[in-house]
């Protein structure tokens, strides 16, 4: 027996906060006037301090320092560029390769029910760095969801992350 979809039944939660930020431009200081993502690729940090998991010709993975979950890892070409379609093929092909390698170590580490693969492509969107396309990749279980955003305007990280750092990049396919 199937169940009428009745939209009018669906709870609804409203993030009023969220409407601020979608409606004012914000202006992000800059060592080099580039992406906070350029900034971090001219860091002469080491990659274990900047959370990159793995480097290639054309892009990089790194872990998401204000993770939605643990194992949070965001896939961008080194070059800032806004939308999916400034990219050029060599650097597409890096990417999407990149995305399927980040998949497979967030499965290998965290062995998930499922893993989000997903991009904000402009402010409009939801992108909280418009200015350099990057693909968010999320390792999800059956009943993750928590309510602490909504409560409490918190979110519960279960491992600090440096651990998700050592988990996924000993996980990083060769």
């Amino acid at each position: 027996m199937t169940k009428n979809f009745e939209p009018n039944r669906i709870g609804r939660l409203w993030a009023g906060w969220r409407s601020s930020y979608v409606s004012t431009k914000q202006e992000r200081p800059s060592i080099d006037s580039g992406s906070v993502f350029e900034d971090i690729f001219l860091s002469d940090d080491p990659d274990v301090k900047k959370y990159i998991l793995w480097e290639g010709k054309y892009c990089a993975a790194m872990l998401n320092t204000y993770p939605y979950v643990s194992g949070h890892t965001l896939v961008l070409p080194k070059r800032a560029v806004p939308n999916l379609l400034d990219l050029s093929k060599d650097e597409s092909s890096e990417i999407w390769q990149a995305v399927n390698d980040s998949v497979a170590a967030i499965t290998n580490a965290y062995n998930p029910h499922g893993v989000n693969v997903g991009m904000n492509i402009g402010r409009a969107a939801g992108a909280s760095i418009p200015e350099h396309l990057h693909v968010h990749c999320l390792p999800r279980w059956e009943g993750d969801t928590t309510f602490l955003t909504s409560i409490a305007e918190a979110k519960m990280i279960p491992e600090p992350l440096m651990s998700s750092y050592e988990k996924l990049k000993k996980n990083w396919p060769s």
